[in-house]
C-alpha cells in the first residue's frame, strides 16, 4: 500500500493523546498532530491527508461540527474521517457514522487496534479510489466506443446512399445536395418557429442526415428504366413507383440490425412520404395534407428542385429560376403551401448550394 507516504491527520485537544497517538503511527505514517480544529483547516489548506483522526468532545469547535464542514467543503468531503471518543455509548457512535464518520476508535488507544482499523480504512479507501478511476477510464472506453460507432454508422449511412445514387456522373451527388437542402429547410423552420408540435424533440443532425436514404429503393429499378430517355410505359412506372416499398422494407431490415436510430426513424418517414402530394394524388398510400409526415413534406420540395436543375437522360436541367417557379406553383397541390413559403425565404442557399456543386448540372 505505500503507507510510508500516507499522511495522517491527527486531531486532539489533549497533548497526550496527540504524543501517544504521534508515537504509535510514526513509524508507518506521517503524522500530523493538531489541537484544535480550527487549526486542522488551516492545514487542509495546504496538506490534503489520507486520512483524519478527529477528537469528538474538543472545547471550541467540536468533532461532530468540524465533520459537518469538512463534508460540505468539496475539496474535503472524500477525505476519510475516523472518530476519537472516550463515550462509547450507542448514540454518540450513531450520530458519529450519520454525520459521514466511517469508524469509530475508543480512548485510550489500543496499539494494535489503532494501526489496523488504520490499516483497513485506508485499503478500502485506495480500492474505492482504483473503482472511481477504473469507472473513469470504462466511460471513457464506452464514449470510444459509441463514437467509432456512430462513425462507422455515418459511413455505411452515406455509402449505402450512394449505392442508391444513378451510377451515370450526371446524377452524382444528388443524395448530399438534398441532405443539405433539408439542412437549410430545417433551419428556417426552427427560425420561424413553424411546426414547433411536430418538430419536438428532433434532432436536426439526424433528420438532415436521413435525406440521404430517400431513394435507396431505387436499387431494386432496373437500369434500363431509369435510364430510359423516353417516357415511361405504365407498367415501367408502376416498377419506378415501388422503390419506396422496396426502401421501407430495407429500413425495416436495417432497424432490426441496430438499436433505436434517430437517423433510421426519421428516414422511414421520408422514404414513405417524399412522394406524398399535399392533395393526396400522391403515392404510395395517397396521404393529404398534414397527414403527410413532416419529414416526407420537406424531402418533397428538396428533391423535386435539385431533380429539377440536375439533367436527367429524359430531359435537360431546368435553370434555377424555373426550377424555382415550379415549386412556388406547387404550393397548396404537390407541396406544404407553409414549406413552399419558407423555401421561399432561403432560396438564395438553396441555389448556393447548386452553384457550389459542380456535379449539378444547370443552364446558366
Amino acid at each position: 500500500m505505500g503507507n510510508e507516504q500516507k499522511i495522517i491527520v491527527l486531531v486532539d485537544d489533549q497533548a497526550l493523546n496527540l504524543t501517544i497517538g504521534k508515537n504509535l503511527l510514526k513509524d508507518l505514517y506521517k503524522v500530523y498532530t493538531i489541537p484544535s480544529a480550527e487549526l486542522m483547516f488551516s492545514l487542509l489548506e495546504n496538506v490534503k491527508p489520507d486520512l483524519i483522526l478527529l477528537d469528538v468532545m474538543m472545547p471550541d469547535m467540536s468533532g461532530y461540527e468540524a465533520i459537518k464542514i469538512l463534508k460540505s467543503n468539496p475539496e474535503w468531503s472524500r477525505i476519510p474521517v475516523i472518530f476519537l471518543t472516550a463515550c462509547s455509548d450507542e448514540e454518540s457512535e450513531l450520530k458519529g457514522l450519520s454525520l459521514g464518520a466511517i469508524d469509530y476508535i475508543l480512548k485510550p488507544f489500543s496499539a494494535p487496534l489503532l494501526r489496523k482499523r488504520i490499516e483497513n480504512q485506508l485499503l478500502a479507501d485506495e480500492h474505492k479510489k482504483n473503482l472511481q478511476i477504473f469507472n473513469d477510464n470504462l466511460s471513457e472506453m464506452i464514449r470510444q466506443k459509441t463514437d467509432n460507432v456512430i462513425f462507422f454508422q455515418n459511413a455505411m449511412l452515406d455509402l449505402m446512399a450512394d449505392m442508391a445514387e444513378f451510377p451515370d456522373e450526371l446524377f452524382s451527388g444528388h443524395a448530399a445536395r438534398v441532405q443539405r437542402i433539408m439542412e437549410i429547410l430545417l433551419d428556417a423552420i426552427i427560425a420561424e418557429g413553424a411546426y414547433k408540435d411536430e418538430i419536438a424533440g428532433w434532432d436536426r443532425y439526424s433528420c438532415a442526415k436521413a435525406a440521404q436514404f430517400h431513394d435507396i429503393g431505387k436499387i431494386v429499378v432496373s437500369d434500363a428504366i431509369l435510364h430510359k430517355k423516353g417516357t415511361l410505359e405504365e407498367e415501367e412506372f408502376t416498377l419506378v413507383k415501388n422503390h419506396v416499398n422496396a426502401g421501407l422494407q430495407m429500413l425495416v431490415r436495417l432497424e432490426g440490425l441496430a438499436d433505436e436510430s434517430p437517423i433510421l426513424n426519421h428516414a422511414e418517414q421520408i422514404v414513405g412520404g417524399h412522394h406524398e402530394r399535399w392533395d393526396g394524388s400522391g403515392y404510395p398510400a395517397g396521404l393529404k395534407g398534414l397527414d403527410i409526415p413532416l419529414e416526407g413534406r420537406l424531402m418533397a420540395i428538396a428533391d423535386v428542385y435539385d431533380a429539377l436543375i440536375s439533367e436527367r437522360p429524359y430531359r435537360e436541367a431546368y435553370c434555377l429560376e424555373d426550377a424555382r417557379s415550379v415549386i412556388e406553383r406547387g404550393s397548396g397541390t404537390a407541396f406544404d403551401p407553409e414549406l413552399v413559403r419558407l423555401f421561399g425565404k432561403c432560396i438564395e442557399r438553396i441555389e448556393a448550394v447548386a452553384k457550389e456543386d459542380g456535379s449539378c448540372i444547370y443552364p446558366h
